[in-house]
């Protein structure tokens, strides 16, 4: 009984502490959504180059989304038209960083700590969007593969009034007339009621159904596609936490170079956001920690959570999956040991 009153606690801290980040991620995917054009999509982070990893590095160092929040975002990236490499970027360095988190490393951790892992979080995303552009997709690959018709050949989704590459074959024929559409969800929801968008016309009405498609979007299809996953990460993380607590053997069993080990499985099993993980790594650093161990929790805890791990296999495939893990964890261990090093 006990243990099933701690784990609601720890479960309701968990929520509590994700709900405004998922929140956030969920508005900015729905924004997304409805108005960044595929086209500005594709042209800066549909290269094969480093330039848009590069861009979607920096973009979520700056965000301050956590690890959870972040997922609906990189979803609607790629929906876009964004490759994996700067997709896979964004999830690594979203989480990993924020102005909160550093301000909070600084104060508890001192300055040579945030410093190493602005930097170190920026070099593994760039590492991530690297491999992540080698891997192929067999859904980007077959769209590009039928992309036949003129370029600059556009139309005005009936829905949200963006500008549509007519060329990507998201069109519903109606009444003799083809309309095209930006994404899946605009499809949809044209052909549910076709009469109502095609007869919409003044401004007030077409700001009424962006409003509403973006309503529809955040609440509806992105809870529908990554909510129960997302549930289930946060469930999966309470019950560790509950089952397998950690306290003050840290020091007796983890100050040497198991501590690495145990940094690597704990962060990657739990779900740690960037701004909680620093006080729990300056415990156990007091506790007898490593510094190098400690490290490593800081890098491999904000990014990954059951929540991604569900959700990248859903949505990218096992493969796509074990190498960001294998990754993650690489990089890790080695940012770590440096850190101890230095």
């Amino acid at each position: 009984m006990n243990i099933l009153i701690e784990f609601f606690i720890v479960f309701k801290g968990y929520l509590v502490e994700v709900l405004p980040f998922l929140i956030v991620g969920f508005v900015l995917s729905g924004l997304i959504h409805e108005f960044v054009p595929a086209k500005l999509v594709e042209r800066h982070l549909g290269g094969k180059g480093l330039k848009p990893i590069l861009y979607t590095t920096l973009a979520g160092t700056i965000l301050p989304v956590c690890c959870i929040g972040s997922l609906p975002i990189a979803l609607s990236l790629h929906q876009k038209g964004a490759r994996l490499g700067p997709v896979l970027a964004f999830l690594v360095a979203t989480p990993a960083t924020s102005i909160t988190a550093l301000l909070v490393c600084y104060g508890l951790l001192g300055l040579k700590f945030t410093v190493f892992i602005f930097f170190a979080v920026i070099l593994m995303g760039l590492i991530m969007g690297i491999v992540g552009n080698v891997i192929k997709l067999k859904t980007i690959e077959s769209t590009k593969n039928t992309l036949s018709c003129k370029e600059n050949n556009f139309a005005i989704d009936p829905i949200c009034g963006m500008n549509v590459d007519a060329c990507r074959g998201l069109k519903t024929e109606y009444q003799g007339e083809y309309y095209y559409f930006c994404s899946p969800h605009c499809q949809t929801t044209f052909e549910k009621e076709p009469e109502k968008y095609i007869s919409s016309d003044n401004s007030k009405d077409r700001i009424k159904n962006i409003l509403i498609s973006v309503i529809r979007y955040i609440f509806l299809d992105m809870v529908k596609k990554i909510g129960p996953e997302i549930f289930l990460g946060l469930v999966l993380a309470a019950l560790v936490s509950t089952i397998a607590p950690v306290g003050e053997f840290v020091a007796d069993y983890f100050s040497g170079g198991l501590g690495y080990l145990f940094s690597l499985v704990f962060g990657l099993a739990m779900y740690i956001c960037s701004t909680a993980s620093v006080p729990l790594v300056h415990a156990f650093i007091s506790q007898g920690m490593n510094v190098g161990s400690g490290m490593v929790l800081l890098i491999a805890g904000p990014v990954t959570s059951w929540g991604t791990i569900l959700v990248l296999r859903k949505s990218f495939g096992d493969k796509t999956l074990i190498l960001y893990l294998t990754i993650i964890s690489i990089l890790a261990l080695s940012f770590g040991y440096i850190f101890y090093l230095i």
